[in-house]
């Protein structure tokens, strides 16, 4: 990769963003309701795997379609990672690390980091947030701006 993994990444971070959620739109601050008590349940077992599993199916199958370079915890990167191993990784980092993986050479980015219940994507071309928006429809998940 030409420039730094690190700066890219950084860069992208800054970029405009959609999120893939469960949820269908963000929760207003004063919208009542308890997003914060039914957010806990989804991060306790079994229901967390169950939310990770539906984050790793967007990936794998994102990964059809695009080359994914792949670093966990702001370690090594790894393009074409083994299925099974991104499953692994993002299930380990949704529970206490974090995920980042850049798409097609780091035009986009996707984020996933423990205690959330969601992934972040940053800088998609029109053609990646349609494909990104039925891959997670596909798999019960929202995406959003």
């Amino acid at each position: 990769m030409e420039k730094d993994y690190d700066e890219i990444v950084k860069g992208l971070l800054e970029a405009p963003c959609w999120v893939i959620d469960f949820l269908p739109t963000q929760v207003p601050k004063d919208g009542g309701g308890q997003f914060f008590t039914v957010e806990q349940y989804y991060l306790e077992e079994p229901r967390h795997e169950q939310l990770c599993r539906r984050f790793a199916d967007v990936l794998l199958k994102l990964n059809c379609y695009h080359d994914l370079l792949v670093s966990r915890n702001g370690g090594d990167e790894w393009l074409y990672p083994d299925p099974g191993m991104l499953e692994k990784w993002l299930t380990a980092a949704m529970h206490y690390g974090h995920l980042c993986v850049l798409i097609d050479n780091g035009v986009s980015l996707i984020t996933a980091s423990g205690g959330d219940t969601h992934m972040t994507l940053y800088n998609p071309s029109p053609a990646l947030l349609e494909l990104v928006g039925k891959l997670a429809t596909a798999a019960g998940l929202f995406l959003w701006q």
